[in-house]
């Protein structure tokens, strides 16, 4: 099973509590997000340099719903969505321009995508498709949550700390002795609000009124991905009881990924000195004189809830005044 399969199956099972747990509600609302991705290593670095402020302090974004339109925007680009309407503008702040696509259309891109992974799927060779097999039964993913007592104030609510960590490793080892993954999310859980819960609401609707048949049909697919790999029903089963435990709207989240090498991995890193000529500097130099360590933080991402106003106008969700369509 690869990692993207793991992501997936968190993703659907965290979209099937919030759809549980959100109330049906018709309000307006308007929100403040920042979020910020930070990668580490080379990499960092290189995004850093491209990013400029926005990769240095993370983008600010506005969501605003009103009726049947939701926008979402920062300062450089947006999106409004119009269910009435069924079609999406996207909005280009600097040229001042938006396009248009409709529902129609991004259906049509869905069932290309569909379309494209079940050749993919077709036209894998048996032997890669029996080590894609076996892979997901050697895997075993642990879900554990734990509140810590830790509280503090969040756009005016009270929240409070959870720990959600889940770790993926080689069945029946230890992480440091197989090596792994591991994704742990701080999240502060605030009260239920209804306003954060309308975004929900709204972009549940979007889902179902551009995908709906595509959707169902990538259930079925993921039914029968589930039945060929029982690891990956365990992580549905392991999530969901997990999930349960989440009372409230989650205002701040804070999440790392973490890679770990194998005990086997380890003992073949070089050591700190490098040894000795050309390539013991080089590799001196690279890094640094430390010991390798067993585990590497790829990158932390952080999305805070900044402010929730119950109101909202249509100035919020409307094309700014003089933008024009690019065809």
């Amino acid at each position: 099973m690869s990692r993207k399969m793991l992501s997936s199956a968190i993703v659907s099972v965290g979209l099937l509590a919030l759809a549980i747990l959100a109330p049906v509600v018709q309000a307006d609302v308007k929100t403040q997000e920042k979020t910020q991705i930070k990668f580490e290593g080379m990499l960092g670095r290189i995004m850093g340099m491209a990013g400029g402020a926005a990769a240095k302090d993370g983008l600010t974004a506005s969501v605003a719903v009103k009726g049947q339109r939701m926008a979402r925007h920062n300062e450089q680009n947006g999106q409004i969505i119009d269910l009435t309407e069924q079609k999406v503008y996207n909005v280009d702040f600097k040229k001042k321009e938006y396009r248009v696509v409709t529902f129609a259309e991004l259906r049509e891109q869905m069932k290309k995508m569909q379309a494209d992974a079940e050749k993919a799927a077709k036209d894998m060779p048996a032997e890669d498709r029996g080590q894609l097999e076996e892979a997901g039964k050697q895997l075993e993913v642990v879900v554990d949550v734990k509140t810590t007592g830790e509280t503090k104030s969040i756009a005016g609510h009270s929240a409070k700390q959870v720990l959600v960590t889940v770790t993926a490793r080689e069945k029946g080892k230890a992480l440091e002795d197989s090596g792994g993954m591991v994704m742990t999310n701080e999240v502060w859980l605030g009260p239920r609000i209804a306003a954060l819960n309308e975004v929900t609401q709204f972009n549940m609707k979007f889902f179902e009124a551009v995908y709906g048949d595509s959707m169902a049909s990538l259930g079925q697919q993921f039914a029968s991905m589930a039945a060929m790999y029982p690891a990956l029903q365990n992580i549905m089963k392991s999530t969901q009881e997990q999930m349960r435990k989440l009372d409230g709207t989650p205002l701040l989240v804070v999440q790392k990924t973490e890679t770990v090498k194998s005990a086997a991995a380890m003992a073949q890193a070089p050591a700190a000195s490098g040894g000795g000529g050309l390539s013991g500097a080089l590799a001196r130099r690279m890094m640094g004189n430390k010991k390798p360590e067993q585990r590497s933080l790829l990158y932390t991402s952080t999305t805070e809830t900044l402010s929730i106003d119950t109101a909202a106008s249509e100035a919020d969700v409307a094309i700014p005044t003089g933008f024009k369509e690019k065809k």
